[in-house]
């Protein structure tokens, strides 16, 4: 049978709220811990996605389960539309437990807590909205799609999607793990009445970035201020490849260094949120790529009150941020590798190699 919403809602997307299975205390715990070796990563999202298969009905897992090569794969969105894959409300309890339990093996202890924030908050859109049109908000309607077949040794990958959230997980030979693209977005940013009235999902995200552009000079801003407006959406959307946008903005170079260490830390709380090392030897490729060559570029006002835009980007990533729907009150935000999304660069290689084929 189906979970109910609110089951879903407290019993498997909040451990703690409820009594949470053995199992899935286990894995919590598992992927809490530290600093992971990174192939560590790989072999518990094996353990987890076979766990999760093993527990699903020959139909449900023909609907959960696509070819590493289809083009479903980088079909990914943060809309709430139909999507492929098998949605949580077609899952029982326990099925759903084990594929929230893969999700947290690719997620920090923080990205755990804004996406079940992020899923909880449709509740909150349902209220607003009268329901109308009916069904249309639901905590159950987040996908997991397994593509390809989980391994120690080859490629695999799968995808947690739903409207506002979408990772994207990619393992390359059993080992590389790349989790781009990876999207958050918030409506309400702020929750305005109601019991969870204040609740702001992303605020490190928006916060962190106004503390920046608020403290450079006027000089700087001139430099890092590209639009008196805020974009009315992030420019890469959903699509399958990005690359450097432009204007760059203000360089790190350009900075004092305790503005430097802020734009540091602001692409630190995108990489965090996924897990401790994964976001380690994301930062670590960025790092190796020249830190005084990151940019950040700002369009819109310089508080809270205003619609408000930025970028972040260097040799090998991207990240977008935009607060400009719903007055200013509805968030959209984006972290993308030019070469890792989906794990392109090396899987082509990869085939190249193995397959003789790209």
């Amino acid at each position: 049978m189906p979970p109910p919403l609110q089951q879903v809602a407290d019993y498997v997307l909040t451990p703690g709220v409820r009594s949470t299975p053995r199992f899935l205390l286990t894995l919590t715990l598992a992927v809490a811990a530290p600093f992971a070796r990174a192939h560590e990563a790989a072999s518990e999202m094996v353990a987890a996605a076979n766990r999760f298969l093993g527990a699903l009905s020959a139909d449900q897992k023909k609907e959960a389960t696509y070819a590493l090569t289809d083009a479903e794969r980088e079909n990914w969105n943060f809309v709430p539309i139909e999507r492929h894959g098998l949605p949580l409300k077609k899952m029982s309890t326990e099925q759903a437990a084990l594929g929230i339990a893969l999700l947290r093996t690719g997620l920090s202890s923080s990205g755990v807590a804004k996406a079940s924030a992020i899923m909880q908050l449709e509740f909150v859109l349902k209220e607003l909205e009268n329901d109308k049109p009916a069904g249309r908000r639901n905590p159950t309607l987040y996908f997991v799609t397994v593509f390809g077949e989980p391994s120690g040794d080859k490629s695999w990958g799968w995808r947690f999607e739903g409207h506002h959230m979408s990772f994207n997980f990619t393992v390359v030979d059993g080992k590389h793990v790349f989790f781009a693209p990876a999207f958050m977005g918030t409506n309400p940013a702020e929750v305005r009445q109601g019991p969870r009235k204040g609740e702001r999902v992303l605020k490190d995200e928006e916060d962190l970035g106004l503390a920046l552009i608020n403290s450079l000079d006027d000089g700087q801003k001139k430099v890092a201020i590209f639009a008196p407006k805020a974009l009315t959406e992030i420019v890469t959307k959903n699509d399958k490849r990005v690359g450097p946008l432009s204007p760059a903005g203000i360089s790190a170079s350009q900075l004092k260094p305790a503005q430097r260490e802020k734009l540091l830390t602001l692409v630190k709380v995108y990489l965090g949120r996924a897990r401790p090392e994964l976001a380690e030897e994301a930062f670590a490729k960025i790092t190796a790529a020249g830190l005084d060559t990151i940019t950040f570029a700002w369009a819109g006002g310089l508080d809270r009150t205003q619609q408000t835009y930025y970028r972040i980007q260097g040799p090998t990533f991207l990240i977008e941020f935009d607060n400009s729907q719903g007055n200013g009150n509805h968030i959209h935000s984006t972290f993308r590798d030019y070469k890792g999304d989906f794990g392109n660069d090396l899987l082509a290689r990869h085939y190249a190699n193995e397959h003789g084929k790209k």
